[in-house]
């Protein structure tokens, strides 16, 4: 039993390898690859092995590089320390995975899925490195709001800032008007786009185009006078100077 271990850590690799001893009595390992040229180089120079077991990162580029270049015929057990969005699309792929750090019982589900298949999954680059991208988030474009009797629906192009007054949530547009949301401020944040609205305060949550006036203010705070906004005193504390700096300068 031939296994290939492409990883660029060679503490991980030692330990992969001392689990993998235990599920394959007779098992040979080759040598240690850590980067795409070596695992290039390697495959051009020596027949498939058995399985191979890949991480994603390793020291001079993704590994899918690889798999681009060479046409591998042995099934491929990815290595990743990447988030939760990535690991669905390897199961979506049929392909296996191993969480790092490797948990035994992981590893065991995975020799034992491909003891039991010993077929290579197809395996779809494309859609792997695509899925592998930080998850584009939808933010949202329109806003339903309560009017007395009334529910409207208003453009988040019209909205001023947000604003929360004795646990009630109101959005103001720059037209003036001031209506009800249903959602707390913290909702309403992660709804909106942080390119366009930033947190000033625990009651405010302002879109850059409604920023008339920044002002600097006692103890290194800054005061931010807004549009259509009869509150003149919305600060911003010292710790959050730096990223309304940042956020005004883009």
């Amino acid at each position: 039993m031939k296994i290939l271990i492409i990883e660029d850590e060679k503490p991980a690799a030692t330990r992969l390898e001392r689990l993998l001893a235990g599920h394959f009595p007779e098992v040979h390992f080759g040598e240690n690859l850590d980067t795409v040229t070596k695992a290039l180089r390697w495959f051009g120079e020596n027949a498939a092995p058995d399985l191979i077991f890949c991480d994603i990162q390793l020291a001079d580029g993704i590994s899918f590089e690889i798999f681009e270049k060479v046409n591998v015929s042995a099934p491929v057990i990815f290595t990743t320390a990447y988030d939760q969005y990535a690991i669905r699309a390897f199961q979506v792929n049929a392909i296996d995975y191993l969480l790092k750090p490797i948990d035994p019982v992981d590893l065991e589900r995975a020799v034992d899925k491909f003891k039991s298949r010993q077929v290579k999954p197809v395996l779809d680059l494309d859609l792997l490195k695509g899925l592998l991208q930080p998850e584009r988030k939808v933010f949202k474009n329109r806003f339903l709001v309560r009017f007395g009797e009334k529910i409207q629906s208003v453009p988040v192009e019209e909205v001023a800032f947000f604003h929360s007054e004795e646990r009630v949530t109101f959005l103001q547009t720059f037209a003036g008007k001031k209506y009800v949301l249903d959602s707390t401020l913290e909702q309403v944040e992660s709804q909106v786009d942080p390119a366009l609205f930033f947190r000033l305060n625990r009651k405010y949550l302002a879109k850059v185009d409604a920023v008339e006036e920044v002002l600097t203010y006692s103890n290194s705070r800054l005061k931010v006078k807004l549009s259509n906004c009869a509150d003149h005193d919305i600060l911003v504390s010292r710790e959050k100077v730096g990223d309304l700096k940042g956020w005004l300068d883009r």
